[in-house]
């Protein structure tokens, strides 16, 4: 094996650094460099299997909610709540949890690490889904509700930056993105799930709906075992006072990546100076994001306020529409769901390479103003009242093809945009501001124009999201960034970094 690198090369600067005052060293490093240039190997889709994974609890969690509404409003149910309050309110509280969650445990993730916080969450997961099943009344469901979003948000931070920072620059963009997606996985899982578990011939009406909530546990278990042999993040270490660990760490995954690849890793030249420290404060933070990266920051939250807005009011309302306006029997709108998940998870996996081969911008754009667009052209056909519970599920497959690949591309987008000490945070305030406004009130609005039972009321719905999708797309094509290929620390330089004439050695 040829894992050529330079030793890192320390020289003090008598500079304050971190919280304590210390004085502080200056760290020579080829770590960046040396994880991009790594072949793919079995070592890398362990990382996806343990972290990326998590996204298919997500899907199930949500499909499950959606489509058990009716189920749960039943008499027999044990649980007084009607469908409104499950599709309304309890949507809005999980969402209103995973807000709380991502700027909570993000702000921690980038303070102790990807992998500490990584496991935190999934645990908190685990818990609270755990205690779902156990439901007895509305409000200790809703309460079980916002605290399992809690820790899905808090996964969204810690994993899309532990992901980024792991996954190698020239295929971070299809990855990131076939990850994301399978959120959808787990919403073709759910929405199976749903049918067996909805049928009283096989599952008492009290019974079904907590068995599937077990699902998720069961789930979330096997990734547990399966996350705990995920590394922590080098390039993490590396700003964080951890230089020689750091160092240790990438010597190991060089060595097993070569040994399962069987060949010899290329000598690298980029290297990067670091100034090693302690802490660094929200206030910083916040204030480089601000100062140095305000167009960025607008993308982020139109990206974000798009996709939110569409996918928080179809997952949680998709059933409703099937209910209300085509008559479809409960039992059977996992049937129609499960297509939609499936075109949803084929959009990124089958556009995902050209994310990084033509390029963000130009994908980004293109898939958020054509979903945008078919969904016009959808609500019209449904205001006209030319579509049936199939042909409307055909149509939104097709919109949602696009649409998903695009809002993928967003936590991809903020995630590789930022400097690496506050990645994580930047991605929960995205996802908490981007969410809080469309995924709390999409669900709130969508759910009251589609429960009034006026096809023009679910008309101006669908046209609102396909407004905002249309939006965001036209940001991204104004504004967005070419990040296809290109490594983190040339996309944003680490806070730590510093020039080569502070560091005192050639950079």
């Amino acid at each position: 094996m040829d894992a050529q690198h330079t030793p890192p090369s320390r020289t003090p600067t008598g500079a304050s650094g971190g919280t304590s005052g210390t004085v502080t060293d200056v760290v020579r490093t080829q770590i960046p460099a040396r994880l991009d240039r790594l072949p793919w190997s079995r070592w890398h889709w362990r990382i996806v299997i343990g972290l990326g994974t998590v996204w298919i609890l997500d899907g199930l969690e949500v499909t499950i909610v959606g489509n058990m509404a009716s189920r749960l409003a039943e008499q027999g149910s044990g649980i007084h709540i009607s469908a409104a309050q499950v599709t309304t309110w309890a949507a809005a509280l999980y969402v209103a949890g995973a807000c709380c969650g991502a700027l909570f445990f993000g702000h921690l993730t980038d303070r102790f690490g990807r992998k500490r916080l990584f496991m935190i969450t999934l645990a908190v997961y685990l818990s609270a889904t755990a205690l779902t099943a156990l439901s007895w009344t509305a409000w200790f469901f809703f309460l079980c509700r916002f605290l399992t979003g809690l820790g899905i948000g808090g996964e969204y931070a810690a994993i899309n930056s532990a992901i980024d920072e792991l996954i190698p620059a020239r295929a971070r963009g299809r990855i990131d993105l076939i990850i994301n997606g399978s959120f959808w996985i787990g919403a073709a899982v759910g929405a199976l799930a749903s049918i067996v578990l909805l049928n009283t011939a096989l599952f008492a009406t009290d019974l079904g709906w907590r068995l599937a909530f077990g699902i998720g546990v069961v789930l979330g278990l096997v990734i547990l075992l399966v996350r705990r042999q995920v590394p922590e993040s080098p390039r993490w270490l590396l700003t964080h006072g951890r230089a020689k660990e750091a160092e240790r760490l990438v010597d190991s995954i060089e060595h097993e990546v070569s040994e399962e690849t069987g060949h010899d890793l290329e000598p690298v030249r980029d290297e990067l100076a670091v100034q090693q420290r302690g802490v660094i404060g929200f206030t910083t933070i916040a204030r480089t994001v601000l100062r140095d990266y305000p167009r960025r920051g607008l993308l982020g939250l139109a990206l974000f306020i798009g996709q939110a807005f569409l996918y928080n009011s179809v997952t949680f309302g998709y059933a409703v529409i099937l209910t209300t306006f085509f008559k479809t029997p409960t039992g059977d709108t996992g049937y129609y769901f499960v297509v939609i998940a499936i075109g949803n998870f084929l959009g990124p996996l089958l556009l995902g390479r050209y994310f990084d081969t033509v390029g963000r911008k130009p994908l980004i754009a293109g898939t958020y103003i054509l979903s945008g667009l078919l969904l016009f052209g959808t609500a019209a056909l449904f205001q006209n009242g030319i579509l049936t519970a199939a042909t409307m599920t055909a149509c939104w497959t097709v919109v949602l093809f696009f649409a998903s690949a695009g809002a993928s591309a967003a936590y991809l987008t903020v995630s590789e945009i930022f400097p690496l000490e506050t990645r994580a945070l930047c991605i929960a305030l995205f996802y908490a501001v981007g969410t809080a406004l469309g995924g709390i009130t999409g669900p709130l609005l969508f759910n009251g124009l589609v429960s009034s039972g006026k096809p023009a009321d679910t008309t101006l719905a669908f046209c609102i999201g396909a407004g905002l999708m249309c939006a965001a797309g036209l940001v991204e094509a104004a504004i967005g960034v070419r990040a296809e290929r290109r490594s983190l620390e040339d996309l944003a330089a680490p806070l730590s970094a510093v020039p080569a004439s502070a560091s005192g050695v050639e950079a």
